[in-house]
């Protein structure tokens, strides 16, 4: 694995004054860790920064070099300007080479598949990154996995089937999914049109609409030969009377002016 090494100075500036850090071509970064009594602000040069993480990863040992004194770190996290792309800024973990730490393994898939070449497949990819345990020297740079052994689909390579060095502990899910050839998916369309149809007099035919099966035949139609005469149908009932409304309440009753008076004549 290269060595990978970069220039940093002590930083006072923090918070929102980094902008002007920033505005100098300068990032900020931080180093922090056990070993470390506080952690310790610095500023990178932006465009060596990013040279660096392009070709390094975060189980890369990393030597920063703070104005001669050296830290062997590893990447922990990192910001970037989504609208420029810059870095804005970089966390450093120092380790120690004699202590076992943990870190994540990017997987690199390589070759070709017969089931996707040959077959018309597809690679599906599962886990992009492997966590593993180790001394800093001995954490692999990543995982290369040959996919050539796809032959059918469903054939698939998992987090066990890596192989690892004895000073290599993997910490993720043996079970855990890195690739599978899958068949390809086919989306079929159609339209279909049911016209139903019914001709009359054919045999199991549908009954006319409004018409059951064992309904009584229509009033004035002959019964047929020892069919059975149909029910009278029973005469409408009759509507009551309907009740006088009713008074309501805190009302008189209405007096007929009429009422009383005698007719002439009389």
């Amino acid at each position: 694995m290269e060595r990978l090494t970069i220039q940093a100075t002590r930083r006072s500036v923090t918070g929102k004054k980094v902008k002007k850090l920033r505005a100098t071509g300068f990032t900020p970064a931080v180093l922090y860790g056990r070993s470390l009594k506080e952690p310790i602000p610095v500023a990178m040069e932006r465009t060596e920064l990013s040279k660096l993480l392009r070709k390094s990863s975060y189980s890369s040992l990393i030597t920063v070099n703070v104005e001669g004194e050296e830290h062997n770190t590893l990447v922990r996290d990192f910001q970037i300007d989504r609208l420029r792309g810059d870095l804005t800024h970089v966390d450093f973990l120092v380790v120690s080479l004699t202590e076992k730490v943990r870190a994540e393994v990017r997987v690199i898939l390589e070759g070709r598949a017969p089931a996707v070449v040959t077959a018309g497949g597809l690679l599906v990819p599962g886990l992009e990154r492997i966590a593993v345990e180790s001394l800093p020297n001995d954490l692999p740079e990543h995982f290369v996995v040959d996919v050539s052994n796809l032959v059918e689909f469903g054939d698939a390579i998992f987090v066990r089937d890596l192989a690892v060095t004895e000073n290599v502990t993997i910490l993720s899910d043996m079970d855990g999914l890195i690739v599978v050839a899958a068949a390809p998916v086919t989306e079929i369309v159609e339209e279909v049109a049911a016209v139903a149809e019914v001709v009359p007099g054919a045999e199991g035919a549908v009954a006319a609409e409004g018409v059951v099966e064992g309904e009584a035949a229509a009033a004035g139609a002959t019964p047929a030969a020892g069919a059975a005469p149909a029910a009278a149908a029973a005469p409408a009932p009759v509507a009551a009377p309907s009740a006088p409304p009713a008074k309501e309440k805190g009302k008189k009753g209405r007096v007929d002016k009429e009422k009383g008076k005698g007719g002439r004549g009389r």
